[in-house]
């Protein structure tokens, strides 16, 4: 099954996010838009996993949710990678959490390789709500600095979830399991 772990940000942020987008997106044919419902800050892919690693998978994300605290986090401003001179993803930042996020990031990662799942991202975490796709590379400079001012409601991180995603002409989501992050400040 191919799986990943995320946070699943509250419907009221992510319609603040679809207003910002709305209002600016329709210039922009060749961004593939990613559906609202499907919005989620990935925190760790995994990949395709043999279902026979899932009890040690689960228990190992459990235990790696466990040691981090709650977070406070939102939505803002926007960037694209690998660059808004050429973008393949177009993406609203996410902000706060410190340092607690990349971490948490990477010990889940680390659990799940150690259960099975494939070898951990090497670049840096950046936390972001993938917003749009595209093929061909476009400039979306004036996008991006159209989306710079974004400023969301903050919202509560208290849980980690873990993703089963179905591929194909609709892609679709399925959620697995789900852990409350409970560790202390």
């Amino acid at each position: 099954m191919r799986l990943f772990v995320a946070l699943s940000p509250p419907r009221e942020a992510l319609a603040e996010v679809a207003g910002a987008v709305r209002s600016v997106g329709d210039r922009w044919p060749e961004l593939r838009w990613i559906a609202p419902e499907l919005w989620h800050v990935t925190l760790a892919f995994l990949g395709e996993v043999p279902e026979r690693a899932l009890p040690s998978l689960t228990t190992r994300l459990a235990r790696a949710a466990g040691r981090y605290p709650p977070m406070t986090l939102a939505f803002a401003g926007a960037g694209a990678f690998p660059s808004a001179t050429r973008a393949n993803v177009l993406w609203c930042g996410v902000r706060g959490g410190g340092t607690v996020l990349p971490k948490l990031a990477a010990s889940l990662a680390a659990g799940a390789h150690r259960a099975g799942a494939r070898e951990p991202e090497r670049r840096p975490y950046h936390p972001h709500l993938t917003l749009g796709r595209a093929r061909t590379g476009p400039d979306v400079r004036e996008l991006v600095e159209s989306l710079a001012s974004f400023e969301g409601t903050p919202w509560p991180a208290d849980a980690v979830h873990l993703i089963s995603s179905h591929l194909g002409p609709h892609v679709r989501y399925e959620p697995v399991d789900a852990w409350p992050l409970t560790g202390r400040r």
